[in-house]
């Protein structure tokens, strides 16, 4: 009876592991959060417009101020390669003979035949040789487009910006998650209020992803740590 209590607890154990995990949302990375600015008080008695609010048919309304919001275009192509070739040789040949033994007379050296000459039959001979060759090459190459808004959080000496922005797109229980920092000057910012990537300064940009698609092109659990304890 024991035994049977057993093995079903044990098959419901099993049963339960099989279950597909569900997959939960990526969450959006940590960024600065927005800076909040007190409520303007209205005090324009008698008219219909603010001054804080309008916009000047000839004003430059290119982000500027924090909070603003500037569109970075990430236009990225990488390539690289790299070829390493290696050859070492070593060659060593030695060749010796004993004519003399400790000043002795030369009757000793012909009891122990000792005698000869170092020449095509050396009575001790060594020969070593040592041959090293090794190729290795390299080559990676990534392209990525994208366009993503951008806060300004930081407004530097120079006038520098300094702006973050991310973008998270979930398709069928597959998350994507883009995100862009950098340091800009307001003059590379171009007259739609877009950047080019390629402007930006101590640039980060991160492309990662969670979801079925991403949880297959790694290895499983069991599979690391072997890698990881094998010790051939």
């Amino acid at each position: 009876m024991k035994k049977s209590v057993l093995a079903v607890s044990l098959l419901i154990i099993l049963s339960a592991g099989c279950t597909p995990a569900k997959q939960t949302p990526t969450p959006m990375p940590v960024m600065t959060p927005p800076v909040s600015y007190e409520p303007e008080v209205l005090n324009n008695p008698g008219s219909l417009f603010l001054p804080s609010n309008s916009e000047y048919l000839f004003d430059d309304n290119r982000a500027r101020r924090i909070g603003d919001i500037v569109v970075v275009t990430v236009t990225e192509i990488s390539k690289g390669k790299h070829t390493s070739n290696s050859k070492a040789e070593r060659e060593n040949k030695t060749g010796m003979s004993v004519s003399n033994f400790y000043g002795g007379p030369l009757a000793v050296v012909d009891a122990f035949n000792l005698k000869g000459n170092a020449g095509d039959t050396p009575l001790i001979g060594s020969d070593t040789s040592n041959k090293f060759k090794s190729t290795g090459e390299t080559k990676n190459e990534s392209t990525l487009t994208a366009s993503v808004a951008c806060r300004i959080v930081r407004i530097l000496p120079g006038n520098v910006m300094q702006v973050e922005g991310a973008r998270q797109v979930r398709i069928n229980e597959e998350t994507q998650v883009l995100v862009v920092r950098g340091l800009l000057r307001q003059r590379d910012i171009g007259p739609s209020n877009t950047v080019q990537s390629s402007y930006l300064a101590d640039a980060q940009i991160e492309v990662y992803g969670r979801g079925i698609l991403a949880d297959k092109q790694r290895p499983g659990w069991l599979s690391r740590i072997l890698d990881n304890v094998w010790p051939f």
